[in-house]
C-alpha cells in the first residue's frame, strides 16, 4: 500500500498562490498538521518517502519518527514545477492561459512543466512502491498526489482537474484483485480534527 500524504500548511497555501518548486517551510499551523498526521497513522510503514521540498520534508519528518524511521527522498515526488507562474495568485494567470492549462495536459507554464510529465513520473513512483512489502508513506504535494489517483483509476490527466485534496490530508492506493492498482481512500482529514 502507498499512503500519500500532502504537506502541511505554508504561507503560500495561506495567501491563496501557485506553489510549485519554490522551496518554503511550514507554517506553525502546518508544523501542528504534520503531527496530528503522524499520530493519525495506524499501521507502520516501511519506509517513509518525501519530496525534496522543505515543506514536505518536515511533514515527513513526525511520520518517521513515530515509526523509527528515516525519511528517504525521492525526486519523483516533487510538485509540480510552475515555472514563472510560482508565487503567483491563480487570478494572476490569464483567462486563456488558464483555459489552456485546465484542457490539454501537455502544456506547461512558461519554464515550467506539463500535468502528462507529473504523470509519467507518479506513475513510476506508483508502479515501483505499490506492491512494497510493508506499504510506505510517501509526502508529496498537491499535482503527484492527484496524479497518482488518476494513475490508480487508470484515467487521464483530466481528472486531476476534478479532485480536490486538501492540506495534511491522507489518501491511500493498493494493488487490486486485478493485480493493478487501486484507491482505497481519497483525501482523508479526520486527523486534523484537533486543529
Amino acid at each position: 500500500m502507498i499512503t500519500l500524504v500532502r504537506h502541511g500548511q505554508t504561507a503560500a497555501n495561506r495567501g491563496g498562490l501557485l506553489q510549485g518548486r519554490v522551496d518554503v517551510p511550514l507554517t506553525d499551523l502546518g508544523h501542528r498538521q504534520a503531527a496530528l498526521v503522524a499520530a493519525g497513522i495506524q499501521s507502520a510503514p516501511a519506509r517513509v518517502l518525501s519530496s525534496p521540498l522543505r515543506r514536505a520534508m518536515a511533514t515527513a519528518a513526525p511520520i518517521a519518527a513515530r515509526f523509527g524511521l528515516t525519511v528517504e527522498i525521492d525526486e519523483r515526488l516533487v510538485e509540480l514545477d510552475y515555472g514563472e507562474w510560482d508565487q503567483r495568485a491563480i487570478g494572476e494567470v490569464t483567462p486563456e492561459e488558464w483555459r489552456r492549462w485546465r484542457g490539454d495536459a501537455s502544456f506547461a507554464p512558461p519554464r515550467g512543466e506539463s500535468l502528462e510529465v507529473v504523470a509519467a513520473r507518479t506513475a513510476s513512483f506508483c508502479s515501483e512502491m505499490i506492491a512494497a512489502e510493508g506499504g510506505v508513506v510517501a509526502v508529496s504535494h498537491v499535482s503527484p498526489i492527484k496524479a497518482g489517483v488518476a494513475w490508480a483509476l487508470d484515467a487521464g490527466s483530466a481528472l486531476t482537474w476534478h479532485l480536490r485534496l486538501d492540506l495534511a490530508s491522507v489518501t491511500r492506493l493498493a494493488l487490486g484483485p486485478d493485480g493493478r492498482g487501486c484507491l482505497v481512500a481519497f483525501n482523508e482529514t479526520g486527523h486534523l480534527i484537533a486543529v
